[in-house]
């Protein structure tokens, strides 16, 4: 088959384009959720492995792009992190606080009485029922609030100026919020942040129905070379030869 794989990892994209083109594949590698897109636009690909957590443009954005345009293109979707971990991630680089859902109102003021915002709070929130009523709950604590539905929204938001304090919530369609927070910190914009999720399995579960991508498959990484060459196989409708002396990619 003629594959792509996009990872902005370099090591991990040249090392999984590696073994594919051993198992005799055709093979190409980008590293960035923009030349996926490109590649895409020029090449008819059998199958692509794209990376979930990408700067600028995520694996799910860089799918639905290039799903407008090769609608039959099929995608497994890579992901290194569980989303504890994310979460954790995020509150060590910075975030205010990661709550999980069902919320409860001393937890918001508790986590906004540690940053003791003096001005405007966007929630970015895409529930129709939870949405405005956290707004709600901020105002009736006498803050100022907003409100926008989407991590595109959040971002024209925020850089019009003026947010004192943001909060996020990760299961959001275009741009998620992990997306959103990532954003601010490899651009600079240095707001305090507090994300919001449901249950640990909503996230990676978004990816597949809430945005419904009708995904080829997802992968965590670090994955068996054996598991990869075998969903290759079965999609090809042929069996490869085990890999067994061979370390996770």
């Amino acid at each position: 088959m003629k594959i792509l794989v996009v990872d902005d990892d370099h090591d991990h994209a040249d090392s999984l384009a590696e073994l594919l083109t051993l198992d005799g594949h055709d093979v190409e590698a980008t590293y960035s959720g923009e030349d996926a897109v490109a590649a895409f636009n020029r090449t008819d690909f059998d199958l692509a492995f794209m990376d979930v957590m990408m700067p600028n443009m995520n694996g799910v954005e860089s799918f639905l792009e290039i799903k407008r345009h090769k609608p039959n293109a099929q995608v497994i979707m890579m992901t290194g992190f569980s989303v504890d971990e994310l979460l954790h991630q995020a509150t060590e680089n910075g975030a205010v606080a990661a709550l999980q859902k069902p919320l409860s109102p001393k937890s918001i003021i508790e986590a906004l009485d540690n940053v003791a915002p003096s001005g405007i709070i966007l929630v970015a929130e895409d529930d129709e029922s939870f949405g405005p009523s956290l707004k709600q709950m901020i105002c009736d604590d006498g803050r100022s609030c907003e409100l926008v539905t989407n991590g595109s929204l959040a971002l024209d938001r925020i850089g019009q100026g003026g947010i004192d304090t943001v909060i996020l919530d990760l299961n959001m369609p275009l741009i998620d919020g992990l997306g959103v927070y990532k954003h601010l910190k490899e651009t600079g914009i240095d707001v305090p942040t507090i994300l919001i999720t449901g249950f640990a399995e909503e996230y990676l579960e978004k990816i597949n129905a809430e945005v419904d991508l009708e995904l080829t498959g997802i992968l965590t990484k670090p994955f068996e070379p054996d598991d990869l060459l075998n969903k290759l196989s079965a999609l090809a409708g042929k069996r490869k030869p085990s890999c067994k002396a061979a370390a996770p990619v």
